[in-house]
């Protein structure tokens, strides 16, 4: 299938075609009959010209079209880290029981159906579902699903929040600026606005724009950490048609800050990403969001009519010469789809699956054209920096890693939200001042950084700073800088199951060692959890020898980095994992 993939993309490279239309047809057949037929598989490669098994290897693919047929009524409940943190999974066997079907299962008379994702991005207030488009959370989430009502509106004593309300379910999301100067919420708390410093580059031209950006020294936000202007300088470089994609794919469990954005501020959002095509010299640019934010979709949809209305949008922006429009699509329930590479295969119509590099996309990326990929906090910055200047923002944080961090603490804190941070802050800081550590009867037992492919630190181990290189060196990754507080009511063992059945279900299968290492790991951590005290040590062992294996022989850095948060779970609960209390 791999190799089909890929000579099915050269095919489309060569003769043409939007695979986007692909992920279109699907969604509407899967809305009109709750499960996507195989006459709807050759309806859809009928109506774009393309191999059946190009469109069967797409519904199959995503959780949005493959499994269980959709009831009238579709629930998607959340079983993230701060979800499964905050009930230890029993919110699930709950709903099961509230709306009298199984997960993954649609009812007899097709009334209603369950499906189980891994965020939904109210880590905030877990546990979370959506009913339909609308969200839900809190503790009586079966409550709230069983009478359809809304949740309770609070707003936590030191935190904004008045991001306008997004649904009638779920509270909005709590945020706070605790740098020295605001940039990624300056736009949220009123500072300015957006499209202010975009007027002033198209006058400048594209060398202003990538030498302030330069100067600031600015990283992927993403979790790699590559320097943004030598990924655009890299794309600039090809030849046009080039392209550049603003990713909105927020699948770390646990990380809720680009959801805000994109519903609360996605006109900054949009700015980053015209001054990102502006410096690449692209025409077009396309944002991707994940499906399971439908408001973030929408906002974003919305604020793409408005820029265009206002001029900001289009074939000559402002007298310029410089034409940019940007396309807003849906993404269909995949984690991995979120790696570059996926990405742009989920764009063409294919499968997520990741691809080797090179060649990477930004000489080989949309319809085989030059392509830039940042995810949605990264271009959020950009206009800030442009407006102000590299040097102001070199200002912030760390001389090595400088400006500032969105980090997203979840529901077990007594302060949980977004919080923009400077890099170099102690953890300590960011866990008890700014979080004012667990709510009353909990204690902290471990911090979960960085998602699934992040890592776990003790409380202890709250002293490192904020940053890529310090975290590293501490055995975790940074990634999308999200922090899920773990209490001591959480068994070790169920911990670790957790984090491989994360890793299992959301492979996309493209190599063996994650493949099968992924479903192997989890047998064996099932075995862990199982397991009498001091009978353990066999079963670690080997635990470690296929984390060996998947961290050398893994495609992409999921299979890779599974590997580490693993082995910092392991050294945090060794001997509780040793001693049974699991």
């Amino acid at each position: 299938m791999n190799r089909f993939r890929e000579g099915f993309v050269e095919w489309q490279e060569r003769f043409g075609g939007s695979g986007v239309s692909a992920g279109e047809g699907l969604r509407r057949a899967k809305a009109a009959h709750g499960v996507v037929r195989a006459d709807d598989v050759r309806r859809v490669a009928g109506e774009l010209g393309w191999p059946v098994a190009a469109v069967s290897g797409t519904a199959s693919f995503y959780a949005d079209f493959a499994g269980g047929g959709q009831g009238r009524r579709h629930v998607r409940v959340c079983e993230g880290t701060s979800c499964f943190v905050s009930t230890l999974g029993r919110h699930i066997d709950r709903l099961e029981v509230a709306l009298g079907v199984g997960r993954g299962d649609r009812a007899p008379d097709g009334s209603v159906s369950l499906q189980v994702v891994h965020c939904l991005g109210y880590c905030y207030a877990s546990p979370a579902a959506l009913d339909g488009r609308v969200p839900r959370a809190g503790p009586a989430l079966d409550g709230l699903l069983t009478e359809a009502t809304g949740g309770a509106r609070t707003t936590r004593q030191g935190i904004r929040s008045e991001l306008p309300d997004v649904s009638d379910g779920a509270p909005p999301v709590p945020y706070q600026n605790a740098s020295s100067r605001a940039v990624l919420l300056a736009g949220l708390i009123g500072e300015e606005g957006a499209w202010e410093a975009w007027p002033e580059a198209l006058a400048a031209g594209a060398e202003r724009v990538i030498a302030e950006v330069g100067a600031a020294g600015l990283r992927g936000r993403g979790g790699a950490e590559f320097p943004v202007t030598v990924k655009w300088s890299a794309a600039a470089a090809g030849p046009a048609p080039r392209y550049v994609v603003a990713n909105g794919d927020e699948g770390d469990p646990g990380s809720f800050c680009d959801r805000l954005l994109m519903e609360g501020d996605p006109h900054r959002v949009l700015e980053g990403l015209a001054l990102a095509g502006f410096a690449v010299g692209a025409a077009r640019g396309v944002v991707l969001v994940r499906s399971e934010y439908p408001a973030a979709l929408a906002r974003m949809r919305t604020a793409v009519t408005e820029a265009r209305a206002s001029g900001h949008l289009g074939a000559d922006v402002h007298g310029s010469g410089f034409g940019f429009d940007v396309e807003v699509v849906e993404g269909a329930g995949s984690y991995v789809a979120g790696e570059e590479t996926a990405l742009l295969h989920l764009l063409q119509g294919l499968r997520g699956s990741a691809r080797a590099r090179p060649p990477y996309p930004t000489s080989r990326g949309v319809g085989g054209r030059p392509t830039a990929v940042n995810n949605v906090e990264t271009l959020a910055a950009v206009p800030w920096i442009v407006r102000h200047g590299g040097a102001a923002y070199r200002r912030l944080g760390l001389p090595d890693e400088p400006g500032t961090k969105l980090v997203c603490l979840s529901e077990r804190f007594r302060r949980p939200g977004v919080y923009e941070v400077e890099f170099g802050v102690p953890l300590r800081l960011i866990v008890e001042d700014l979080g004012g550590g667990l709510r009353e009867g909990r204690t902290l037992r471990a911090v979960q950084i960085g998602g699934p492919l992040g890592g776990f630190l003790s409380p202890a181990e709250t002293h490192v700073p904020l940053s890529a290189g310090a975290l590293a060196e501490a055995g975790v990754a940074l990634g999308h800088g999200s922090l899920v507080a773990v209490d001591t009511d959480v068994p070790a063992g169920e911990l670790l199951r957790h984090v491989w059945s994360f890793a299992a279900s959301e492979s996309c299968g493209a190599c063996v060692p994650c493949r099968v290492g992924s479903r192997r790991g989890l047998e064996l951590a099932e075995r862990i959890a199982a397991a009498p005290a001091g009978q353990v040590d066999a079963a670690l062992a080997t635990q470690e020898r296929v984390a060996q294996v998947m961290q050398v022989g893994s495609l992409c850095a999921f299979g890779r980095n599974v590997p580490g948060s693993v082995r910092s779970l392991v050294r945090v609960y060794r001997d509780d994992l040793e001693s049974g209390a699991s």
